[in-house]
């Protein structure tokens, strides 16, 4: 019987690194944004760091544009196993019953993303993260993504020409009843379906990043902008808990250590590209671009505002005081 070269020199060998070598451990990284978006972009760093800094014992595949679930799918697919980690934006624990997270989209809750980053990246982050354990989960890090605009194929420049429009959200109780206090009809769809829905109409409008307006090429099917920068988006950066707690030691500790980096790099490229994604988008020319006039954007806060005292009894008064101490952010003051 022939032998082949590996095999032989395993028998005579038992210590080869080749006999020796275990199968990578192997991450799961399934998201709803572009691979070009910030998320794809903090995704690719993280595989880098953890497969060179592993020295290839860990193998990150990533599964960028719902390639592999849906906005809906994809939290059941963590727990279950089937994926090890995601990176949804805070509204989508709701459902799941961790109420909490709705608290970052509540409207003008931060006056720019270094108000932001004092909560995500303080106390107050890490205690919402651990409010995930008791779920099988494993909440990782917070990615501030900055904040979400207006598009639509009707002109929005005040709260009031939001009424009727059909928007879409994410499913947060707290994003719903910001539009329905405007008269707004709020839609929650899987983002990977959002393209279509406005292209054929079965949404008029919808909120979100400028990055995802130019990656998702929203531009092509929506004719207004309106930068409102009404709510916070960002992401939880999470695993399944069994998957994290059953890693060993020293790579759990290299791979905390990526995504330590990976957030720092979030934040400074976010900024970029929210910057850069408006520039592109004015140059494409397609879309009409409307900044609120000073006067616009108190009645934008005024409208939005009332949501905080109807939603604190869902996202914990307490917790919003901490969140309000924090910031210095007022609630009786447009």
């Amino acid at each position: 019987m022939k032998v082949s070269g590996l095999l032989l020199a395993c028998v005579l060998t038992a210590t080869s690194a080749a006999c020796l070598a275990e199968p990578p451990i192997v991450i799961k990284f399934s998201h709803v944004a572009a691979f070009d978006a910030p998320k794809g972009k903090a995704a690719e760093r993280f595989k880098k760091l953890a497969e060179e800094g592993s020295k290839g014992r860990v193998r990150v595949d990533l599964y960028p544009n719902s390639s592999l679930y849906k906005d809906k799918e994809e939290l059941e697919a963590l727990q279950l196993g089937a994926v090890q980690m995601l990176a949804p934006a805070p509204g989508k624990f709701g459902p799941m019953g961790v109420k909490e997270f709705e608290v970052l989209d509540l409207p003008y809750l931060f006056d720019g993303i270094a108000s932001a980053q004092r909560v995500t990246q303080g106390p107050i982050g890490r205690q919402l993260l651990g409010k995930l354990d008791a779920r099988g989960i494993a909440g990782l890090a917070l990615w501030d993504n900055g904040f979400r605009v207006f598009t639509s194929n009707k002109p929005i420049r005040r709260p009031a020409d939001l009424k009727g429009q059909k928007i879409r959200i994410q499913s947060s109780k707290v994003t719903d009843a910001q539009m329905r206090g405007v008269g707004a009809l709020p839609q929650v769809l899987a983002f990977g379906e959002l393209y279509q829905a406005l292209q054929t109409g079965v949404v008029d409008g919808q909120e979100n990043p400028i990055t995802h307006v130019y990656t998702q090429k929203f531009y092509e099917v929506q004719r207004y902008m309106t930068l409102t920068d009404h709510s916070y988006h960002g992401y939880v950066v999470i695993a399944n808990k069994k998957f994290w707690e059953s890693l060993p030691p020293d790579i759990r500790k290299l791979l905390t250590s990526a995504l330590d980096d990976t957030t720092a790099y979030f934040y400074q490229m976010a900024k970029l590209e929210n910057d850069e994604a408006l520039e592109a988008i004015r140059k494409i020319g397609r879309m009409e671009i409307h900044t609120p006039t000073p006067q616009e954007m108190g009645e934008w806060k005024r409208a939005f505002g009332r949501v905080h005292r109807e939603m604190e009894g869902r996202v914990g008064k307490e917790l919003l005081e901490s969140i309000y101490k924090e910031t210095g952010f007022d609630p009786g003051r447009p």
